[in-house]
């Protein structure tokens, strides 16, 4: 870089000051991250071999003048519910679920007012009268309950915060602002029990009270000194909030009468290329970002000097998906949320499951199958637990609810993993913990040590492990946590307070980093994403239960504070960097939207002389069409298995209709035989209802095949129905639930389609019908010989119900759905392989082609009997010349009517056959 950095001025300046002695200097920087980053500046700086001074966060400095350890929000959480335990009545204390929702907010606030160093029970009391004089029109007897429980919860608040501060302080440990609190409480005596020459306070911006007071005290008493990094273009502009809070504390901090203000520099001014560019959604960001780097690589210049700063931590995930290849190492440093730790879902998944396998029944501990697929099938599950065939057959049998054992059963080889996800957790709730860490630790074993997709796994997993460990501590000593149900919720909010923790060796390779991790550090090229309103600078809203104008009163920071923090930061990025794309979302509405970020507008309207400034929009690439339709050449390979559905398997009614609805679906399921992935059918489909309905059929008229059916008969077959319907639902839908739901619905609506068949069929044999079956679900095939095609191709497929009638032949087709008169008459032959609406006159001639042969010259009428349409009964098919308006129209389908659809089927499979004609799709 043309100017040094911050961390590299600092080194200098502390190899100068403190040459020979830097092991008396203590030096505190807001993070821990940017230490790494000074021991490298000063060991590049130094020309000989010395020993490191203490280099510590604010964080670490503040542990250590107040004496208390820091402990997480969920620990924290947990104590405070301890101490409400104690001062809450017995019948007014809540679970601990319910307490959590509004403690994390009061803890927020309790932080506030003890890094702002304010009388907590003025300020706690002050929020109780502000609640009073809201209600005080109310007369107290005409107060209702939930007035007065929200009027009562104000109450205790000073009570609340004196009981936690003294549990806290006499257990050694704090939150943050107890730390900072006793932090200013200890100075005087740290001061003067200081071994260290002197300490060094560098790269900060916005103090809060308890930090002022610290660090004024220090630098009064001559044991510290302060390294600002302030632009003269911020810091001379009162108006710009990127000076805010130095600004202030030039001007106000009578200590800066007699000592120098370090630094002011003047990097902001020099030659910069911004990029400011728009592209819509999260992951059109994470793809730019990603061809940029890419860019830098080609150019030679090396990634050691990039940073890409995410303004939300939903955006790593794509990006990491989105890095080229060739980013040889990857430091990430940052925190993310537990939402989308595919870790922490696992365990509420896991939760979720067996709370509900309980809650089903206690007994036999039953299982719901999307739970357990949600399970079986989760990337950290999968791999290793050895179920596929387990899943196959949950699918293939329709397993909807099972017990544990039927589903041990299924696996067969129990794999160490799949026992503890699926072992009863009705033992215990510490037990219940103990499996999930063995859980987490099992899963770990699997992962190695090489693969940086497995170290970042390796995260997510530790980030739930410490969650589980707090929890199986904090069960032993809460009885609260008494059963799975409560756990499931205490570890809901538990884990909503986990952040994964990603640290990395940061010295080489691209940074990938949070905005607050980018304090202090500087870089070269920086790419920042997520530069809209309410993600760069960060929303208005803030929960807390303090209202704005309290702490306007106060001097606790407001989102004008926050905003200007933002600002700092935001700004400090750009300091030094020489090439800069900021990237944000164009989309206005949506989840995942919203306006571009007011900074990217003061760069513009601030823009200096030297900055080179340029503003892109970037779309997605939209063709001329929406979609073009696609189309598969007929390769030697697929004309050979053309060839063998022509000779061998032959072509049924259903494929010769399924090609005129879309070729590339027939090529798809007949020539490259792709099936539907199997799917466990929760609710039975209509196909399935279908398949019922025929087998039952099947089997109720088959002991009469070859004999004249009677009215006696069809009274035996109304008798057996129902026993048959439910025979075929077991064989058909194996073990689905078929006892309650939609199921339940769809078995009456198969006993009543089939009783109403069976009257039917019982009226028309009291009018006189003669009926006797011929041939029921039976297989008919024969060979199409004509000139006109290739060689001999075979017709086959299952005819559904043939009959001698009243001395004709007729052939029947049953559908479960609904079918008109109107959709079974053909008035133009060369339409009829052109339009799918068609479908079921094909099929039916198809039909009276196969059994041609069999009919033996008796008339044949070929129709349809409709579930949905009982009411017209059999519907037959019929020729209507639609060119000729008084022809007759022709319902026996003879050798004239044969002889025009074999034409019309002749030139549909030379169609199919021919190696020129694609495979194309048909759009709907």
């Amino acid at each position: 870089m043309a100017n040094p950095t911050f961390l590299n001025k600092l080194s200098k300046e502390l190899i100068t000051e403190f040459a020979g002695k830097l092991t008396d200097v203590v030096i505190v920087l807001p993070n821990k991250r940017a230490r790494i980053f000074l021991l490298e500046a000063l060991k590049k700086n130094l020309d000989q071999t010395v020993f490191a001074p203490t280099i510590v966060s604010i964080e670490d400095f503040m542990q250590d003048v107040a004496g208390i350890r820091s402990v997480d929000a969920m620990t924290t959480l947990f104590e405070f519910y301890n101490v409400y335990s104690k001062l809450t009545p017995p019948e007014k204390l809540q679970p601990f679920e319910q307490f959590a929702n509004w403690a994390k907010t009061l803890l927020q606030d309790f932080n506030e007012i003890d890094r702002y160093l304010l009388n907590p029970n003025f300020v706690l009391s002050y929020l109780k009268d502000i609640e009073d004089i809201k209600h005080w029109a109310v007369d107290a007897s005409q107060q209702t309950p939930m007035i007065k429980n929200y009027l009562e919860f104000w109450g205790p608040l000073p009570q609340y915060y004196k009981s936690l501060y003294a549990h806290l302080l006499k257990k050694g440990i704090g939150y943050q602002g107890i730390i900072y609190r006793e932090a200013a409480n200890n100075i005087n005596i740290y001061t003067n029990t200081l071994k260290k020459h002197k300490i060094i306070f560098a790269g900060f911006n916005a103090l809060n009270t308890a930090e002022e007071t610290i660090l004024r005290h220090l630098v009064s008493a001559g044991r510290a000194e302060i390294y600002w990094d302030i632009d003269q273009v911020f810091l001379e502009d009162k108006y710009h909030d990127a000076g805010l809070f130095i600004r202030r504390y030039q001007r106000e901090w009578k200590e800066y009468g007699s000592k120098s203000f370090q630094w002011i520099v003047k990097d902001y001014s020099e030659p910069k290329n911004i990029n400011i560019i728009g592209t819509p959604k999260t992951i059109g960001q994470a793809k730019i970002a990603g061809e940029i780097i890419e860019q830098i690589l080609e150019s030679g210049a090396g990634i050691d000097k990039t940073a890409i700063v995410l303004g939300e931590e939903n955006m790593l995930i794509p990006l990491l998906y989105s890095l080229p290849a060739s980013v040889g190492s990857l430091n990430i440093t940052m925190g993310y949320s537990s939402r989308n730790n595919p870790a922490q879902i696992l365990v509420h998944k896991l939760l979720k499951m067996h709370t509900n396998a309980i809650a089903r029944n206690e007994k036999n501990y039953t299982f719901y199958y999307k739970e357990v697929l949600d399970i079986l099938t989760h990337p950290l599950v999968e791999p290793y637990a050895g179920a596929a065939a387990t899943v196959n057959v949950i699918n293939r049998n329709n397993l909807t609810f099972f017990s544990q054992s039927k589903l041990f059963g299924i696996q067969g080889e129990i794999s160490p993993l799949f026992r503890l996800l699926f072992v009863r957790w009705d033992d215990g709730v510490p037990a219940v913990l103990n499996r999930l860490s063995e859980i987490l630790l099992l899963i770990k074993s699997f992962l190695s040590n090489d693969q940086e997709e497995e170290k970042i796994v390796k995260a997510f997993l530790y980030s739930i492990f410490k969650v589980v460990n707090t929890l199986i501590n904090y069960s032993e000593e809460y009885r609260a946590i008494n059963s799975l149900q409560v756990l499931y919720q205490v570890y809901k909010q538990a884990a909503e307070l986990a952040e994964v923790s990603f640290e990395g060796e940061p010295l080489t390779g691209l940074q990938v980093m949070g905005v607050l991790e980018s304090r202090v550090l500087d870089f070269e090229n920086v790419i920042i994403t997520s530069m809209n309103e309410g993600k760069f600078p960060a929303g208005k809203s803030t929960n807390s239960f303090i209202p704005y104008d309290v702490k306007r009163e106060l001097g606790l920071p407001t989102y004008k504070e926050k905003d200007a923090i933002y600002s700092y930061h935001f700004y400090h990025l750009l300091l030094r960097a020489k090439n800069i794309y900021l990237l944000y979302n164009t989309e206005s509405e949506g989840l995942d939207a919203g306006e571009r970020s007011r900074f990217l507008t003061q760069i513009e309207i601030e823009k200096q002389p030297a900055h080179n400034i340029v503003n892109t929009i970037y779309n997605a690439y939209l063709p001329d069409k929406a979609y073009e339709p696609m189309a598969i050449h007929k390769s030697a390979p697929a004309m050979q298995r053309l060839y063998e559905i022509a000779t061998i398997s032959g072509f049924s009614a259903s494929a010769l209709t399924g090609y005129i609805g879309n070729p590339l679906k027939f090529y798809y399921q007949r020539v490259l035989r792709i099936r539907e992935a199997e799917e466990v059918e929760e609710n039975i489909a209509l196909n399935t209802l279908g398949t019922i309905i025929h087998g039952t059929l099947e089997a109720l008229y088959k002991p009469y095949l070859s004999k004249l059916l009677t009215v006696q008969d069809v009274d035996d077959m109304v008798q057996l129905a129902n026993d048959e319907v439910m025979r075929q639902f077991i064989m058909v839908y194996k073990e689905g639930e078929i006892k309650k739901g939609k199921n339940l619905l769809a078995f009456e609506v198969a006993k009543r389609n089939v009783y109403n068949l069976l009257m039917y069929e019982k009226q028309l044999l009291i009018d006189g019908d003669q009926v006797e079956i011929l041939a029921l679900e039976q297989k008919f095939d024969r060979k199409l010989e004509d000139g006109r095609l290739p060689f001999p191709v075979l017709i086959s497929g299952n005819i559904d119900r043939i009959e001698h009638r009243n001395g004709k032949i007729r052939i029947i087709d049953y559908k479960t759905g609904k079918v008109e008169k109107n959709n079974l008459v053909l008035k133009d032959w060369e339409t009829l392989t052109s339009d799918i609406k068609n479908e079921k006159i094909i099929q039916l001639l198809t039909y009276a082609f196969m059994h041609q042969n069999y009919a033996q010259s008796r008339e044949t009428e070929v129709g349809i009997i409709s579930f949905k349409n009982m009411k017209n009964g059999f519907m037959g098919f019929s020729y209507k010349d639609g060119w000729d308006r008084n022809a007759p129209a022709l319902h026996i389908v003879d050798d004239r009517i044969l002889e025009a659809f074999k034409t019309q089927l002749v030139l549909l499979i030379n169609e199919i056959l021919n190696p020129d004609i694609p495979f194309e799709e048909k759009l709907a």
